[in-house]
């Protein structure tokens, strides 16, 4: 079982930012809204070409800044996205990417029963900190 993604236990990575901008220059982050529900799927990053190629082929293209290569949300899994609209914010510093799942899931990870579910599956609790699966 990997702890970071299925344990109780908060772990929050505060050097990702830092690393990513160091390994990866010319990063913008990007959250990522499901087009029909308004839910938020997940926060990524993307850089000139992941932006340009996804705004070409209309798909959820962004850029790995763990793996410093181009990445195709799901093309692993099968569940890729649609890029259904792009918009930009104010300071033109951060992306919103509404996209579409092709099939039903979202996340890399899979409750029990096997489906893939959003990214955003574990709430905190505010007293403890530890980290309740609403989608175990």
């Amino acid at each position: 079982m990997n702890l970071i993604e299925e344990g109780t236990e908060l772990k929050l990575d505060f050097t990702k930012l830092e690393r990513a901008v160091a390994a990866s220059t010319g990063v913008l982050p990007v959250a990522i809204q499901h087009a029909d529900t308004g839910e938020l799927i997940l926060v990524a990053y993307t850089n000139a070409q992941a932006f340009h190629l996804a705004m070409k082929a209309r798909r959820l293209i962004l850029w790995s800044t763990s793996r410093n290569e181009l990445w195709e949300k799901g093309k692993t899994s099968g569940e890729t996205f649609d890029l259904v609209e792009a918009r930009v914010n104010c300071e033109q510093n951060a992306l919103l990417y509404r996209v579409r799942p092709r099939r039903s899931g979202i996340c890399h990870t899979r409750n029990r029963n096997d489906q893939p579910r959003n990214c955003f599956y574990r709430r905190i609790c505010p007293g403890t900190l530890a980290l309740e699966n609403l989608d175990p």
